[in-house]
């Protein structure tokens, strides 16, 4: 019960919040930096291609049975940090917006909070098992 795929999933959602929480605190930290680009963490979008099995695999890709198998499905995705593609860039060659990073922010904070009530639910259920069914 605790190796379950939600587990695991509530686990690397959890690191991913924390990642973008840094990401966003870095892009607001370096506004004023001439030439910063702001990053971004993309996960949610890959997390949803997985579950739903639309992620290539180079598994069929194997020229021998023999070969180690490649790009295995069913493994929870790596968040990537990526350029923001929709910054609009200032004269001084920064594009960061602050009220949209706050904005991300504010939305991170909800997020992660939401994880760690449904993370909390989930072992408080465990320790119910545990216990018999009692609290």
């Amino acid at each position: 019960m605790l190796d379950s795929n939600h587990l695991r999933i509530l686990e690397r959602s959890l690191d991913v919040g924390t990642l973008r929480q840094r990401t966003i605190a870095n892009n607001i930290a370096n506004m004023d930096v001439p030439n910063f680009k702001s990053k971004q963490v993309v996960f949610e979008d890959l997390l949803q291609q997985e579950l739903s099995g639309s992620t290539p695999s180079l598994a069929a890709y194997r020229t021998n049975e023999k070969h180690l198998p490649f790009g295995t499905t069913g493994e929870i995705p790596k968040p990537v940090i990526t350029s923001n593609p929709n910054a609009i860039v200032q004269n001084n060659g920064n594009d960061v917006d602050v009220e949209y990073e706050m904005n991300q922010l504010a939305k991170n904070q909800i997020w992660y909070t939401g994880l760690t009530q449904i993370t909390n639910g989930y072992f408080q259920k465990l320790r119910s098992v545990i216990n018999g069914g009692g609290s």
